[in-house]
């Protein structure tokens, strides 16, 4: 009956010794670079162990991909694709901007409560015959930047502090900016389209309101406590229907353009999400030109200034 080897009756080849550390003879090895290792130079690793070296390279690859990825647009991202910032500046100076705008008119009109008298705000408002009629279409925005009295400027300047920051957090700078502006645009073109022509109309509440269309937006779709919007939404309705010269147009017009705008940024497709926000916002700036191109070949051309009427500069068109 034939009997089993002796192992102790053949020689063992020796066992190499660490790569680290060549006295200690070892038998296990990096999975990842196939050099001996002692145990005290291995490291568990995802597949199997790996020597000290391989994970520190294997650490330093992962950073470089990782910053390589945020580079390209990827990473970290909000719901609307922006980098997560706690950046407010753009809200900032847009608060300041109103600010001193209103300080401007109350010191050329000489009166706190009745500063729309003054030659900005006439010169600012909105109003048809001016813009469309006599070409000053810098009125579509530079209204919104125009306010009558301090419970005007510090309702909306409050609204846009409290609404602006979460916002420009959410969109960052560049589609806050786009947000506000067209928000504007597209309560001005409400006004000139259906309000009296006659009748000008100023104040920030037409993008405010663009703000909270978007906050809608927002609060649906990550289905948030809307006890803020309704809040922010009941302050303006006051100061809606008790200021004169506040158009309600301008308010919808605002809160529905507002609306199109977080749906064109919240629901573009994640894979070229940059080129459908921006197609969206375009349509949106092409839609409005065109709406206004088209009302103002129904206004005859005018001649527009600053005359004395009855002993008090006014703005005139004839």
């Amino acid at each position: 009956m034939n009997q089993p080897p002796n192992p102790s009756a053949y020689p063992q080849a020796p066992q190499p010794g660490c790569w680290w550390h060549p006295n200690r003879p070892t038998g296990l090895s990096c999975a990842r670079c196939g050099r001996p290792a002692c145990p005290d130079c291995l490291r568990e690793a995802a597949v199997g162990f790996q020597c000290t070296d391989c994970v520190h390279a294997g650490t330093q690859q992962q950073r470089q991909q990782h910053r390589s990825y945020q580079d390209s647009g990827m990473g970290a991202r909000t719901i609307a694709g922006a980098r997560p910032s706690n950046s407010v500046v753009v809200t900032t100076t847009l608060l300041a901007v109103n600010v001193l705008i209103f300080l401007i008119t109350v010191l050329q009109a000489k009166s706190l409560f009745d500063n729309g008298n003054s030659q900005l705000s006439q010169l600012g408002e909105l109003w048809t015959y001016p813009t469309l009629g006599g070409g000053e279409w810098w009125r579509i925005f530079t209204n919104g930047f125009l306010h009558y009295g301090p419970i005007h400027i510090a309702a909306n300047m409050f609204s846009l502090w409290m609404m602006g920051r979460a916002l420009e957090q959410v969109f960052g700078r560049t589609r806050y900016i786009a947000l506000y502006f067209i928000s504007m645009l597209g309560a001005s073109t409400s006004v000139l389209l259906f309000d009296a022509p006659n009748r000008p109309s100023a104040g920030a509440s037409g993008a405010l309101f663009g703000l909270m269309g978007c906050y809608a937006v927002i609060v649906l779709k990550l289905k948030l406590n809307p006890s803020g919007l309704l809040i922010t939404l009941a302050i303006n309705a006051y100061i809606t229907f008790s200021i004169p010269n506040i158009s309600i147009l301008a308010h919808v017009g605002g809160l529905v353009t507002g609306a199109l705008v977080a749906v064109a940024f919240l629901y573009a497709p994640d894979r070229n999400r940059v080129r459908w926000q921006t197609a969206g916002a375009v349509i949106l700036v092409v839609a409005f030109i065109g709406l206004l191109v088209y009302r103002g070949a129904q206004i005859p051309s005018l001649d527009c200034q600053l005359s004395l009427v009855r002993g008090t500069e006014s703005y005139v068109c004839g």
